[in-house]
């Protein structure tokens, strides 16, 4: 006699069908045990408190709070605008490719790393050059644009009148 033709993948598989209709008529069964047909609705309302929790009794309309719609923010809050003296910064040219035509610039205030692409330079600088710049946020972070090399002020001191010559004073005692 030929042997079954049934191998044990073939039985596990049949097994794991069995199981999930097995589970499919326990939800259906348990479903209909817990039906909430014909039920009203407001017993099938939920409500929410004053402190934002879900509850079945309805809020006190005497705790009611009107809510100005200008009051409403959504998204981000409106940011006041960089103030002026911030636009033009002071820093120090860290590392320039000149092949590659970008670099960075370490910001003198706050000691961060600004990029700086040729486009941005009015001035030809390289590295160490002490640089003033403005910075331009786009999608990728800070930007330094309009580089110029900073020229140290020169103090100029007024002309100093040449020094009288010193004469001895005479003695009272003479």
């Amino acid at each position: 006699m030929a042997k079954s033709q049934e191998t044990f993948s073939k039985k596990e598989k049949e097994k794991l069908k069995l199981k999930k209709r097995k589970e499919k008529e326990e939800k259906k069964a348990d479903r209909k045990a817990n039906s909430q047909k014909g039920q009203d609705l407001s017993d099938m309302l939920a409500y929410v408190d004053e402190n934002g929790n879900l509850t079945t009794t309805p809020p006190d309309p005497k705790k009611r709070r009107e809510i100005n719609l200008e009051d409403v923010v959504i998204g981000v809050g409106k940011q006041l605008p960089a103030e002026p003296e911030d636009a033009i910064r002071k820093g120090v040219v860290t590392f320039f490719n000149e092949s590659k035509g970008y670099g960075f610039i370490k910001d003198a205030k706050n000691q961060n790393g600004v990029f700086v692409h040729m486009n941005g330079l009015i001035d030809q600088v390289k590295e160490g050059d002490k640089v003033t710049f403005e910075i331009e946020m786009n999608h990728k972070g800070a930007n330094a644009i309009k580089v110029k090399f900073d020229k140290p002020e020169k103090v100029v001191a007024a002309p100093v009148a040449p020094a009288a010559p010193v004469t001895p004073a005479p003695d009272a005692a003479e």
